[in-house]
């Protein structure tokens, strides 16, 4: 390591001698500084290389809500060259087993909410070692505390010397179109130019974040506002909690889903002191232009971006200010760096040079989405004349609600076996603040009766709530294809909402 390469944690160490005292991220009323940010993660890494035998290349395996103790370890695992691999919070003790099984790691980092399931979690997932992220550890329990407050500062830098850029640093999870969870394995290089590209203001960037701490965007998000040397504030996803944030953090950009500024609009946003916005930000899901006025009208000054993208390609596209009411239904041209194709079917393909490296330990996955450098999006799309990209469909089955992707095939396993189901086919109903909801189309046994808090209940303990479907139709019989007997979903689709079917 000389220095040129684009590595995450000399983000922080850079940040940490030039302005030590300047915020890197809060929570709640707690903050760190570049300075104790960088001690911090110097400390666990430390604790994780010598009390835990972690190495470069070793999977770290996290479980947990999102804190602020979550920040250090992330700066950590990129110190030790180590690989950073979040599970969603949401997943109940037998889901994070079997996705964490597919990191083949070596730690599973829990909080304390989760550490009396670690164990056996931990030995589900294969994985060797268990640490708690903040708090005592259970007397009896073989669990490492990681407590960065608790852990002596290293005598000297914890660094890795063979670390490179193209070295993997995160293992993001999610749905593949079989229903099996894939991982999708970033680079050094490729998280420290996907949060460059959010570099946009003349001031460093003082970022709230409605995202996880499972989730790509927060951590973009929070290398974007590094970059400048600003700050990321991470919060609860609701209107209120982030209009106080912006209000108490003066920041100076916000990103939400249209779901959340949907929210954020049903509220009287003059309470707020929020002069010190100058950037809004919204996308990930479908965004109806009715809601892109309504944001423009209550917001007029800050400048508003939609965007398109996940979690393999990053920032894919970009419609910027002057545009989103010029160019209604649009994601924008391709951003920064990035090329956008649509193939002969249209669905929509993407190079750039922060796409994922491919999907951990699954060859056949990483083929099938990409061919010479491009990646298939299993969207698809149409330009316009100006190269402005347009989100028509989706190839693939799999679901977005609220910003979170959804396996149909996943929900139909756990559903077919509920009491009076006989058969079952899960489709996305077009939704203006989820992107799409979650209808369970269910054919009911001969005499069944069946509600949707009958199928919510069954779902209870097997998957996350985001999960479970939010509209129930009733049918004789699902519409399939002659020759396959596969489920015709977009018939399917427009049979429900021709004849009402959704009930809630």
């Amino acid at each position: 390591m000389d220095g040129r390469e684009l590595l995450v944690g000399e983000i922080l160490r850079r940040a940490a001698e030039s302005v030590p005292d300047a915020p890197a991220a809060a929570m709640d009323d707690v903050e760190l500084s570049y300075a104790e940010l960088d001690r911090a993660a110097s400390r666990m890494a430390l604790a994780m290389r010598d009390a835990l035998g972690i190495r470069k290349g070793d999977r770290i395996v996290l479980w947990a809500d999102t804190a602020l103790d979550v920040v250090p370890l992330f700066v950590a695992v990129a110190k030790l060259g180590a690989v950073f691999a979040p599970l969603n919070a949401r997943l109940g003790a037998e889901e994070a087993g079997e996705v964490g099984a597919l990191a083949r790691g070596t730690l599973l980092i829990v909080d304390e909410a989760r550490q009396s399931d670690a164990r056996a979690v931990a030995s589900s997932a294969g994985i060797k070692h268990c640490a708690l992220l903040s708090g005592s550890p259970l007397a009896g329990g073989e669990i490492v505390g990681l407590d960065y407050r608790d852990l002596p500062d290293p005598e000297a830098p914890v660094t890795e010397p063979a670390l490179v850029e193209t070295d993997p640093h995160v293992i993001f999870f999610t749905s593949g179109s079989t229903g099996r969870p894939k991982g999708v394995v970033l680079s050094h290089r490729a998280n420290w130019l996907r949060g460059f590209q959010g570099v946009f203001l003349s001031e460093p960037e003082r970022t709230v974040c409605m995202f996880p701490l499972f989730h790509m965007a927060a951590f973009t998000l929070a290398i974007a506002a590094w970059h400048t040397r600003g700050e990321i504030c991470f919060t609860q996803p609701t209107a209120k909690a982030l209009l106080d944030a912006v209000e108490r953090r003066r920041a100076n950009r916000l990103y939400g889903l249209p779901l959340i500024f949907s929210r954020i609009l049903d509220e009287d946003t003059s309470k707020w002191d929020l002069s010190s916005l100058k950037k809004i930000d919204t996308g990930t899901s479908a965004t109806p232009i009715e809601l892109v006025r309504r944001i423009k009208d209550r917001f007029p000054e800050p400048a508003l971006g939609i965007y398109y993208g996940s979690t393999e390609v990053g920032l894919a596209a970009c419609l910027v200010d002057g545009d989103v009411l010029r160019k209604p239904g649009s994601v924008g041209p391709a951003s920064i760096s990035a090329d956008l194709r649509l193939a002969e079917d249209g669905e929509i393909c993407v190079r750039s040079p922060f796409l994922m490296e491919g999907y951990f330990d699954d060859p056949e996955a990483t083929s099938a989405a990409m061919q010479d450098g491009w990646f298939a999006t299993g969207d698809l799309g149409a330009l316009d004349e100006d190269g402005y990209l347009s989100v028509v469909g989706r190839k693939k089955e799999i679901l977005r609600t609220g910003g979170e992707s959804v396996s149909p095939s996943e929900v139909e396993g756990v559903l077919r076996d509920a009491p009076g189901v006989e058969e079952v086919a899960i489709v996305g109903l077009p939704d203006a603040d989820w992107g799409e909801v979650l209808c369970a189309a269910v054919v009911p046994k001969e005499g069944a009766v069946i509600s949707l808090a009958d199928l919510r209940d069954h779902c209870e303990g097997r998957l996350a709530g985001f999960k479970k479907p939010r509209r129930i139709a009733l049918l004789d019989s699902l519409p399939r294809t002659a020759a396959t007997s596969q489920v015709q979903r977009s018939l399917l689709v427009e049979q429900i909402q021709d004849q009402g079917l959704a009930k809630e």
